[in-house]
């Protein structure tokens, strides 16, 4: 949520730019993290992760209770993401008000799993050049490689049974010009 929260620009003290594709990123990584976590909890049963989402997700439910107080879940992102923030920070897994930062930041459900799948393949990705071993570089040309992953994304069409294989051919593509130019330099 730092992460997301920086992207979002939260220091009110200093001019800053929003870059609401970033933090829309950085909420996909986040919903990795909610799914991991039930997972967990489920001790790997899918199905009763499932459920389990199922039923704490109450998609009429306008606010949440949270530090002795009802937080609305409006359409302030700022707001949004402290709040889920905070509710992390004491370990609570709140899939609604992640809904509601979708909701907030324009993404629909289609868009989040675009990019739900589009991260995905990044980290494999990652972990395939090194990422474990400390080898892997996330910078390319001067730019995150959540950037690159955008672009890619953008550019392909995301409802052709080959999108995972052609955006991950595309990252080697760009990850390879990229360890090339450095070497070179």
């Amino acid at each position: 949520m730092g992460e997301a929260l920086d992207h979002l620009g939260w220091k009110w003290w200093k001019k800053q730019v929003a870059d609401e594709a970033q933090a829309s990123i950085e909420l996909i990584d986040i919903l990795h993290f909610l799914l991991s976590h039930e997972l967990v909890q489920a001790k790997g049963d899918i199905e009763l992760a499932a459920e389990r989402l199922v039923a704490v997700s109450k998609p009429h439910q306008t606010s949440v209770q949270f530090d002795g107080k009802a937080h609305l879940l409006d359409d302030d992102p700022r707001s949004l993401f402290e709040l889920l923030a905070g509710l992390a920070s004491v370990r609570r897994s709140e899939l609604r008000v992640l809904e509601a930062c979708f909701r907030a930041m324009n993404m629909t459900w289609n868009q989040v799993y675009v990019q739900y799948v589009s991260k995905n393949v990044l980290n494999i990705f990652r972990q395939e050049h090194g990422y474990t071993d400390g080898s892997y570089v996330e910078e390319w040309f001067g730019q995150e490689d959540n950037v690159h992953l955008a672009e890619i994304t953008t550019s392909l069409d995301s409802a052709s049974a080959n999108f995972s294989d052609d955006l991950k051919r595309q990252l080697a593509e760009r990850y390879q010009a990229a360890c090339s130019a450095a070497t070179k330099a």
